[in-house]
């Protein structure tokens, strides 16, 4: 067990070493992986900058050690950064230094903490966390008072192009971002994820027939419905009502519950599912209302309604039961819900299936989706 007497104050500096010049100095941990030593450390937010360079973006990629920053990406985390200044998260960076390093473990410490002298002259590669380091490099200018906040910082010791490549590679190798209903489940800070959680609990027509952490439903899944298709498709339907609104979440959860157990009458085919007259794979095999999609476009439709009918929607969305929603009608939804005979998620294939059931029910296009209708039955023609 470490005593507290052992462990180096937490600190940054710059000392002069009689051997290399100026150096920098860490307190560290040391480790081994694969027979190489390796430090972690803790570098302050306001030195991150100008320790860690990215000047690689004119190189080819087989001369690179990171991928080129995707400058896109950068406000989105910063933004995250300084929203949520008193809860944000930040992963470690990984670094490889080229020069040579020298570690001198405190007395008594099992010779694993010390501190990690490392020459001014270094170069320090990025191998992961290029655009966290980019994204708080923008947000220490929105808000200074990050500057003393700190990161946790993996040191490994470059030995070349090649290795750093290679340590790219493999830190990568086995990232799989999580599925988008299990990042909606624990989403606790975005308001749209708490809604869609609540319509699902307030809603006996989403009550356990919701995949909460898949986004995909395999044939024997029981589930006919995911998080995510609630999430995507209740988010489109509060646009109708959310903006210029003083109503709470719970407010909004009890409209959008309501709605949704409104157009499932339409869907008889959802509750023989919660009745178990029949499998949700079934279902999901020969229906496009059990899909994102549908559901999607049926929340796109009902802000139109909640927005122009706020007291009599209604009756305008009963109009959802003279559609025939069978996958076998492909006249109609080839092309639109299906590519191929294969339900698609496209951004273009919403617009044209929220055309279809706009159509139906005698629903005027607004003039994007005229457009994206004309365009579709120029191709098909």
């Amino acid at each position: 067990m470490f005593d507290k007497h052992m462990v180096p104050r937490y600190m940054l500096s710059a000392n002069m070493s009689t051997d290399t010049g100026f150096e920098y100095v860490f307190p560290a941990i040391r480790g081994v992986q694969a027979g190489r030593e390796y430090y972690v450390s803790m570098c302050p937010m306001r030195l991150l900058p100008k320790l860690f360079l990215f000047n690689e973006d004119e190189l080819v990629p087989e001369l690179r050690a990171q991928r080129v920053l995707n400058k896109n990406r950068i406000p989105e985390i910063a933004r995250y950064v300084v929203s949520n200044a008193t809860n944000y998260v930040f992963s470690a960076i990984t670094a490889s230094i080229n020069s040579e390093v020298r570690f001198e473990p405190l007395t008594g410490a099992d010779r694993k903490l010390g501190s990690l002298h490392i020459p001014m002259s270094a170069q320090f590669i990025i191998n992961d966390g290029q655009h966290r380091r980019a994204a708080i490099e923008v947000a220490l200018r929105e808000n200074p008072d990050l500057a003393d906040e700190s990161i946790a910082v993996v040191f490994f010791l470059d030995i070349g192009l090649e290795r750093c490549q290679q340590m790219f590679a493999d830190l990568n190798r086995y990232a799989i971002r999580p599925a988008r209903s299990l990042g909606v489940l624990y989403d606790h800070r975005d308001a749209a994820a708490r809604l869609a959680k609540l319509v699902v609990w307030k809603s006996p027509v989403f009550r356990d027939v919701v995949e909460m952490e898949r986004s995909n439903l395999s044939a024997r899944s029981r589930k006919l419905f995911t998080l995510s298709a609630i999430y995507t498709a209740t988010n489109a339907l509060v646009q109708g009502f959310n903006d210029n609104s003083d109503k709470s979440i719970d407010e909004l959860a009890g409209v959008a519950a309501l709605f949704w157990d409104e157009a499932a009458r339409s869907f008889p085919e959802w509750q023989q599912v919660r009745d178990r007259k029949l499998t949700a794979g079934d279902v999901r095999r020969d229906f496009i209302h059990s899909h994102g999609i549908a559901l999607q476009a049926i929340g796109r439709i009902g802000a139109l309604l909640l927005r122009e009918h706020p007291a009599g929607w209604k009756t305008p969305l009963k109009q959802l039961r003279s559609i025939d929603w069978s996958r076998s009608n492909s006249s109609l939804w080839e092309g639109r819900a299906m590519i191929g005979g294969r339900v698609s998620k496209a951004g273009h294939n919403v617009v044209l299936t929220t055309n279809a059931v706009k159509s139906a029910m005698r629903i005027p296009l607004t003039p994007a989706e005229q457009s994206v209708e004309d365009a579709f039955l120029r191709r098909a023609s």
